[in-house]
């Protein structure tokens, strides 16, 4: 087969985002793909050396190119780039195809499918067991006010639920909001900008429907830019690891979940195709005063991340969980202050060195609740036994 008989999408192979596994076979090195959008259930396994082909498919040079620069064989590097666009695993076509598809299914059952929250229960009264155990094993936080907003994290529930049920543990018995505003991170997603869900979520204990009018409302002053990348949604835990909680409070809520860009990041390219922060907190501030009834937000917001599995290069020892935490308060006390041009002034000014991820919706929730009061109910650090990675999170109301 000749380089001109293919589409030019296999022509000049150009690899998508994707999540590099380490697996161990045999005694034999490979590497699994994992494609972090999860539009199809497979996953591609190749040998740890041909990790090196990959780094070469960027769009720019040829199939020739590639297999001259390597010293390979034209077949297999050909064979390579065709395994990957079956998977949709490389920018073109198939990958668009694969999008449209995905998408379609989605918007026919109306909710992003349960995958991040499963770990709570096998089913609905699994579920509602674990999490009723959670707060009976929480104090009582004993707030002057029901918080009009939370801070809580997206770890998953064996290492987070101390601080999911904290942040929750005022919300049980209190009668349902109208709708519940989710803002959430964008980890592994195309979107740079903020990007809305025109869906609802699913988990074990049910289906939390989006606030249709409100979600509407939002697209017709935003355009496509703002949902164009809403498939980020479906592999993103941010959202999801709360609608249980949610549920479990308040029933099937109507929710408008919202993917927040890191302010300290510029975007790629600030056009029309991209929806920026402050442009996006305008019209749901207005959407919502419009819309009327009472709403709540969250902010599902990890804090801290460090450790060699975070690129740091010595294991997390007592004297690194000291001085992670030493900084988190400093900057959670930016935060509690309730400005948020002084949280961001604090975050940009230290360049983030322990990585949280969640300066976007922090940040964002400021904004849009201008809260008298905001008050710290619980922090934690999640830490492996042999130090390879640490997660600090909070706990956090605000009034």
């Amino acid at each position: 087969m000749t380089l001109e008989s293919l589409p030019e999408h296999l022509q000049r192979p150009h690899l998508r985002p994707i999540q590099p596994i380490p697996v161990d076979k045999d005694g034999k090195q490979y590497m699994a793909l994992h494609d972090p959008q999860r539009l199809q259930p497979n996953t591609m396994v190749i040998p740890a050396q041909a990790v090196l082909v990959l780094q070469e498919f960027q769009g720019e040079k040829t199939l020739d190119q590639i297999t001259s620069k390597i010293g390979g064989n034209f077949e297999q590097v050909l064979n390579l780039a065709k395994g990957l666009d079956q998977l949709g695993l490389l920018w073109g076509p198939t990958f668009e195809q694969m999008e449209i598809d995905t998408l379609r299914r989605i918007r026919e059952d109306g909710v992003f499918q349960a995958h991040a929250s499963q770990p709570i229960g096998k089913d609905e009264a699994e579920a509602r067991r674990n999490l009723e155990s959670y707060f009976q094993q929480t104090e009582d936080p004993e707030l002057e006010s029901i918080p009009r907003a939370i801070v809580a994290p997206h770890l998953d529930y064996q290492r987070g639920w101390p601080n999911y049920a904290a942040a929750y543990y005022s919300y049980q018995q209190q009668p349902a909001p109208d709708r519940v505003v989710i803002l959430g991170t964008n980890h592994f997603g195309i979107g740079d900008g903020v990007v809305l869900s025109d869906c609802g979520f699913a988990s074990p204990l049910g289906r939390c429907p989006v606030d249709q009018q409100v979600a509407e409302k939002i697209i017709d002053a935003l355009g496509e830019a703002v949902i164009i990348d809403q498939l980020d949604f479906q592999a993103e835990h941010s959202i999801e690891l709360h609608i249980p909680w949610l549920q479990y409070c308040f029933g099937d809520i109507p929710v408008v979940a919202a993917l927040m860009p890191d302010p300290l990041q510029p975007m790629i390219e600030n056009n029309d195709k991209r929806v920026t922060t402050d442009r996006f907190l305008d019209v749901l501030s207005d959407t919502l005063q419009a819309s009327g009834g009472h709403t709540i937000y969250v902010a599902s917001s990890d804090l801290s991340h460090v450790g060699p599995q975070f690129g740091e290069p010595r294991p997390v020892d007592d004297q690194r969980k000291f001085d992670v935490e030493r900084h988190d308060r400093e900057m959670m006390s930016k935060f509690i202050s309730g400005d948020r041009e002084e949280f961001l002034e604090a975050m940009r000014w230290n360049c983030n060195p322990t990585r949280w991820c969640s300066i976007g919706n922090m940040s964002a929730l400021l904004q849009l609740v201008q809260p008298q009061s905001v008050e710290l109910l619980d922090y934690r650090q999640a830490c492996d036994e042999q130090g390879l990675a640490m997660v600090s999170s909070a706990a956090i109301a605000l009034h």
